[in-house]
């Protein structure tokens, strides 16, 4: 505690301004507990940037930490690119100070004499990505929380690319942050070197996700879509893509449309979740929708649903999206003939591995990365030689192409709309592709569960979790003998049967999966953003018809469920 006070103390000196020394004093005054969270640890600036409550203290976003950060990021733009005029973009989203924020950011990085290009008004992840590139930027940053609860905000660093930062400039970034004292932050604006963006960059958006997101498909005025940006920055863009695209049948949630922090109408701002697409899904019935899009606050995540085979509407999972995508995506180039040997799609580890079969099926090769979308995109820089298709992760994330460095739900909203409307005038649906994969590959069924720990306690409660998983491994799963382990901090796989271990060539990531004989996968990780330990199940079997799809899923729903039971998680 006494660490906790004496770390607390030091927001009292004239470094802080007089608010941020009156909300410390407060707490140290009240003696109260949430002191204890606010600095028993420092906001990691991580391998993609930073996320967390907002507030007072170093385990905070706030004015301090974000100046820090940029503070560090600009020492090492003038390092890195000594005798260039530098040039940084900026984007925020709907989150309460976003706004207060990017200028700040813009503000700190001007008075390091670096160019700043902020947009004027919220705009989506995937727009600030596309920036990057459209006007020549050496680095670019966003102000969001992705889909994490109101009180938080974040702060994500793009590079030259406009891919997250990854290795080498990631650890030398952070490396230069650490290495700063909060008295270092130069405050001391230039107005002349800010200048702000806005319909140019969307125009050149629209053009392009139109020329990467659209194909040679019928029934694009038959298709009734239901949209929602639950209240976030998808509104700036989807509407509009559609529109351009040939989509009449457009119907957006009004109640969600305005761009909001606090959220209103939903528990969370997550399309994961089937609460949060509730009210759109119910519209859909209404009105006989095909489709319905949901995005999260940034746009960089979007959930699908579809009507089953009952007719019933249903909330898609990220693989299954990913997998009718990608599919739908080679066919088209393989229809162009652009297929030559040379071309790949991108995947996860913690994804389905029913992308490999798909791709495999086309003479595709796909590229395993790292968790995170970063990953994906630094494929494009590290294989230049080939064509990179389109690639995604379970996380609702997909990119169409490389236009775009990062997920992006916009240019998805557009593919997914192109598969919809095909598929419809071709006398069959969305959902009906997907079974029609699962009977020609096999059917994948993947679940993710999620446990919150919060706090000081809590973070040492998740990494017990992953300590007692590595020491005592499981040997067999739901009966089925465990084959292969894949430790991903040790960068070793282990043959469980013959006790051989190989090294992986991947970076290091606190990551633990299991493989069994019988084809299930079990993932451990905790969340890089969130107070969280994720578990992502995937089991598969063989299905004949599409007309067993309805049992072989209860089937394999019962068989996650016996393996969860097993593993008292």
């Amino acid at each position: 505690m006494k660490n906790i006070l004496d770390k607390a103390t030091l927001w009292l000196s004239d470094t802080f301004d007089t608010e941020t020394q009156q909300e410390i004093q407060q707490l140290i005054s009240s003696n109260s507990n949430d002191l204890i969270d606010r600095f028993y640890k420092d906001l990691e600036f991580g391998t993609g940037g930073m996320r967390g409550m907002m507030g007072a203290g170093t385990n905070r976003i706030n004015k301090y930490t974000l100046g820090k950060a940029t503070q560090g990021l600009s020492n090492y733009l003038k390092e890195s690119y000594p005798n260039e005029e530098i040039k940084v973009a900026i984007a925020y989203d709907c989150r309460h100070n976003s706004d207060t924020f990017s200028r700040l950011v813009a503000e700190v990085l001007s008075a390091n004499d670096i160019k700043v290009v902020v947009f004027e008004d919220l705009r989506p992840t995937p727009e600030l990505s596309f920036a990057v590139n459209e006007l020549n930027c050496h680095a670019g940053i966003v102000l969001t929380a992705s889909h994490n609860p109101p009180e938080y905000n974040g702060y994500k660093v793009y590079w030259t690319d406009g891919g997250q930062i990854v290795p080498p400039q990631d650890k030398s970034i952070i490396d230069e942050v650490n290495s700063l004292d909060f008295s270092d932050i130069n405050f001391n604006a230039k107005p002349a070197l800010i200048s702000e963006i806005g319909a140019e960059v969307d125009e050149a958006f629209w053009k392009a996700s139109i020329k990467n997101g659209t194909f040679d498909v019928q029934g694009r005025d038959d298709l009734k879509i239901v949209f929602t940006s639950l209240h976030g920055t998808s509104v700036k863009l989807i509407p509009e893509v559609l529109k351009r695209a040939g989509y009449p049948q457009v119907h957006s949630i009004k109640e969600q449309e305005e761009p909001d922090g606090n959220f209103p109408t939903v528990k969370s701002p997550n399309p994961e979740e089937p609460e949060a697409l509730e009210m759109a899904i119910n519209l859909a019935e209404k009105i006989g929708a095909d489709i319905v899009l949901g995005t999260d606050p940034d746009s960089d995540r979007i959930g699908i649903a579809v009507r089953d085979t009952s007719g019933k509407i249903k909330l898609l999972n990220g693989n299954q999206a990913m997998v009718v995508m990608t599919d739908f995506l080679i066919k088209q180039w393989k229809q162009q003939g652009r297929l030559n040997g040379k071309q790949f799609v991108g995947s996860t580890i913690v994804s389905t591995t029913m992308v490999n079969d798909i791709a495999t099926s086309y003479g595709v090769e796909t590229k395993i990365g790292l968790t995170g979308f970063k990953w994906i995109a630094k494929m494009i820089i590290d294989f230049p030689d080939q064509d990179f298709i389109g690639g995604g992760e379970e996380s609702f994330g997909y990119m169409v192409g490389d236009f775009v460095r990062d997920k992006d739900a916009v240019t998805s909203a557009l593919l997914a709309c192109e598969i919809a409307a095909a598929a419809k005038a071709g006398g069959s649906s969305f959902y009906e592709t997907l079974l029609e994969l699962y009977t020609k590959h096999s059917f994948y069924k993947e679940r993710l569960v999620s446990f919150t720990k919060k706090g000081m306690d809590g973070a040492e409660q998740i990494k017990q979790i992953m300590i007692d998983l590595r020491k005592n491994p499981l040997t067999h799963i739901d009966g089925s003998k465990v084959t292969f382990v894949n430790d991903y901090e040790a960068s070793t796989e282990k043959n469980m049967i013959t006790g051989e271990e190989k090294i992986m060539e991947l970076p290091k990531s606190n990551v633990l999966i299991y493989h069994t004989e019988d084809g299930t996968k079990v993932a451990a990780r905790p969340s890089g953003t969130e107070p969280k330990i994720k578990f992502y199940f995937s089991v598969q079997s063989s299905l004949d018809t599409v007309e067993n799809a309805i049992e072989k899923e209860q089937e394999l729903d019962t068989k996650i469920d016996r393996i969860i039971t097993e593993m008292a998680i």
